[in-house]
């Protein structure tokens, strides 16, 4: 008998994000990880975004975020497995988190929990169409540009990276309508799950809440963002939940 049925799913945190209360969020995230019962979880699955702005040079990393790290070192300890999705503002993560142990998984990412088949990512870029934000997500993991860009010192890059952000975030003001069947990443799922057998997808990504069910059958969601809310999934091995910290 699994003695570890829980299972949870976090995204779009933007810890470092210098927009509304950037202190304030980073606590919330904090209690929400000293809140998860470490003896009866498997699994936190971060699905990207998590950070705002990440970049890794090959002996520099962004400073700070100590009690996030203290809390997942935790739940690691206690046997929790913390496995980590890049998104599309914390794409630049390479060896550091897998230094810490945790696992650094891509999109789209299917895996079998408590007998049910789910497909996991950030949600980025999965689908049709989309060619420009494809192209810039190509550019964004290029190793020549990426190169290009650690020949910045750090104390300019991570200034060039933060202030992108948060001109990005201060852009999208008004919240984003999900078009449901309409939208690229539903029917890519939709597709997914007939091809595959996925029964739940979960992602990030569109900062909105969508819990729909697919023509297929499988059950298709969206988590939001931690903006102004501390939102979560966990599945107990036979039902998803979704819930605030």
């Amino acid at each position: 008998m699994n003695q570890r049925p829980l299972t949870y799913f976090v995204a779009d945190v933007h810890l470092g994000l210098d927009v509304k209360d950037m202190e304030g969020r980073e606590k919330r995230f904090v209690a929400f990880l000293e809140s998860i019962p470490k003896d009866r979880t498997d699994a936190l699955y971060m699905l990207g975004d998590i950070w705002d702005f990440w970049y890794e040079y090959h002996d520099v990393v962004p400073k700070g975020y100590l009690r996030v790290f203290s809390a997942l070192l935790a739940l690691q300890d206690a046997g929790v497995r913390i496995c980590f999705f890049t998104g599309n503002h914390d794409i630049w993560a390479y060896k550091y988190f897998r230094e810490l142990g945790f696992e650094m998984l891509e999109q789209p990412f299917v895996t079998e929990i408590s007998g049910r088949r789910f497909c996991l990512g950030h949600g980025d870029g999965l689908g049709k169409g989309m060619r420009s934000y494809k192209v810039m997500r190509w550019t964004f993991r290029n190793r020549f540009f990426q190169a290009l860009f650690s020949c910045l010192h750090p104390w300019i890059a991570f200034r060039i990276g933060k202030a992108w952000s948060r001109k990005s975030r201060l852009a999208k003001s008004i919240p984003y309508t999900f078009r449901g069947a309409d939208e690229p990443l539903y029917q890519y799922a939709d597709d997914m799950a007939r091809r595959e057998g996925v029964q739940v997808f979960i992602f990030g990504h569109y900062h909105t809440s969508v819990h729909l069910q697919l023509p297929s059958g499988a059950s298709f969601n969206i988590i939001r963002d931690w903006m102004d809310a501390s939102p979560y999934a966990v599945f107990d091995g036979e039902s998803l939940r979704f819930g605030e910290a």
